[in-house]
């Protein structure tokens, strides 16, 4: 059975502070914490929230996500397919009844199974704030973040039938560039997907744009 990650453990990556501010007018990115969590599952509580997968999830869960992730950062773990990396929760600046919108990760690495098929950006928002485009803006912050990393381009993948996420990386100035179908070892289509359409995102040289 073919691996989807490196063999050998590369040396660790530091983990950086963003070059800029992590908000904008709307929203802003904050670090996971147990502060949060009340907001967190209010919204997946929500009314909006029936039937979607965000409903199942449990104070239980987030505190493992906390203890196993602390502050959202992830180690990298070539062995365990886990690339070096960030989580963010998505927090709206203005909040009326619900506060979180939603979470966004930037993994950092150049191999197979972020270039292809994981992405470097993953983003969720939850059904009651869709529609305001808030993964578009959840990415533009993380931008100088990947650039501080020495990333030149960013790779989002999509689902060919998720076309609201696939309009968010054409908004983003990503090219479309192939559309490859997945390993059938791969933990993605273990879940369940098929495909997946690969955007290519170019990064400024200098990481203080966005």
């Amino acid at each position: 059975m073919r691996l989807w990650f490196a063999r050998n453990r590369p040396k660790p990556r530091a983990f950086l502070v963003s070059p800029t501010p992590l908000s904008d007018d709307l929203i802003e990115l904050i670090e996971p914490s147990a502060r949060w969590i009340d907001a967190y599952l209010h919204t997946t509580r929500s009314p909006a929230c029936t039937g979607d997968i965000v409903a199942a999830l449990t104070r239980r869960d987030l505190l493992h996500f906390l203890n196993q992730y602390p502050r959202g950062r992830q180690v990298e773990n070539p062995h365990q397919g886990h690339a070096h990396g960030y989580t963010f929760w998505i927090r709206l600046r203005r909040p009326n009844d619900l506060e979180i919108a939603g979470s966004i990760s930037l993994r950092i690495g150049n191999d197979e199974n972020l270039r292809c098929y994981l992405g470097h950006v993953g983003y969720g928002v939850f059904p009651p704030m869709r529609g305001q485009r808030i993964a578009e803006r959840a990415t533009r912050l993380l931008l100088p973040l990947a650039a501080s990393h020495g990333l030149k381009e960013l790779w989002v993948t999509a689902n060919p039938d998720n076309l609201a996420s696939r309009k968010t990386c054409e908004r983003l100035g990503g090219e479309l560039t192939d559309i490859v179908n997945l390993p059938n070892t791969h933990p993605l289509y273990l879940r369940g997907e098929r495909r997946k359409c690969r955007y290519r995102i170019m990064l400024p040289l200098d990481p203080s744009l966005s």
